[in-house]
């Protein structure tokens, strides 16, 4: 299988073939020039363009072309295809562009909100280590040392340094674990099974369903600016939320709809969205306005995702660090008072 092209690379294809189309550049002609653009790097896009400008030579449509490359992700393909039949390309490419531009965005956002929780747990992790093996032991000799051996309550005090580290050792290695399990399952298809653990998380379980909507909304308004029809552009846009929740209410949704009720009508009565942005959706519908609303809900369910992101870093940064400085704080209390105790019997 063929290493695919990433969001941006997915976005910046399809925002030069639309602004070269739109100038009146024939689709083997824009390959071609796209191809030539490429020619100093020996990447994915290049070895895609290769192919595609092979395909399109033979007379083969964008999305044949697109295919047969091996690197463009099932949604941008059925865009595209989409697109071609309905007389809409252009329009379909840029938006297929921004699309993939604010998929990018949120994944980086997501993705940098993990980072630094993670780089701190193995700090916290390091510091408990050096604090077990090191710091603790070395007091403890000290005090042998100096006193011949720990009194009772000295004694007490060095156990309790112990066992606020071990503690906290023990929960981080805990969660750190839990990490490295839950992205080994997501990367071997077990999303269901990870997806029912971070439900039960503050905030998870609502980003995961914010996303799951932002991406229905965004896949939905350029289906049907593509030209679908209403009930295939809804069944089309389901798998795009990789959200088991999500997905259940669309299902239903989509029954609704075989019984004669608007996508709009049945996502309000099935609460798939807000109330406030429910009743937006039905009044896009009912205004002929639907294109123009979904692009504005789906900016707004970004707004909501991004949201949502800043505040989980903005609880688990703060308690990480907490966790860290309370443990080390009560360590170095308790093997300091037995210090202080001697420094009072001397004086």
């Amino acid at each position: 299988m063929k290493k695919q092209l990433d969001y941006l690379g997915v976005s910046a294809f399809c925002e030069s073939m639309g602004m070269m189309m739109q100038s009146g550049i024939h689709t083997d002609e824009a390959v071609g020039l796209l191809l030539s653009d490429s020619k100093a790097s020996d990447g994915v896009l290049q070895q895609g363009l290769t192919v595609m400008k092979e395909q399109v030579d033979q007379g083969k449509s964008l999305d044949e072309a697109m295919k047969e490359s091996g690197i463009f992700p099932k949604y941008a393909l059925q865009m595209v295809a989409a697109g071609g039949s309905y007389g809409r390309l252009e329009d379909i490419l840029f938006r297929l562009s921004n699309y993939y531009k604010e998929q990018k965005t949120i994944s980086e956002k997501i993705k940098n909100a993990v980072t630094y929780p993670a780089a701190m747990l193995i700090l916290i992790i390091a510091v408990l280590l050096v604090m077990l093996v090191m710091v603790l032991p070395t007091f403890t000799e000290v005090y042998n040392k100096l006193t011949g051996s720990l009194a009772a309550s000295s004694y007490r005090y060095i156990h309790w340094a112990y066992g606020f580290c071990w503690a906290a050792l023990i929960v981080m290695v805990i969660i750190a674990a839990a990490l490295i399990i839950g992205l080994i399952l997501w990367k071997n298809g077990k999303r269901e099974t990870v997806e029912g653990f971070l439900y039960k998380l503050p905030l998870c379980g609502e980003l995961l369903e914010s996303l799951g909507k932002f991406r229905f909304t965004s896949a939905l308004g350029t289906f049907l600016a593509s030209g679908e029809m209403q009930d295939k552009a809804v069944e089309e846009s389901i798998p795009m939320t990789d959200c088991k929740k999500v997905e259940e209410v669309l299902h239903r949704c989509k029954s609704r709809m075989e019984e004669g009720h608007s996508i709009a009508q049945a996502a309000y009565d099935e609460e798939l969205f807000e109330p406030v942005y429910g009743r937006m959706f039905l009044a896009g519908e009912r205004s002929g306005n639907m294109e123009s609303v979904l692009a504005r809900l789906t900016k707004l369910l970004e707004e909501n995702c991004t949201g949502l992101v800043d505040r989980i870093v903005g609880i688990v940064d703060p308690l990480l660090s907490g966790v860290l400085m309370v443990t080390v704080g009560m360590a170095l209390l308790s093997v300091m008072l037995p210090l202080i105790g001697m420094m009072n019997s001397v004086g």
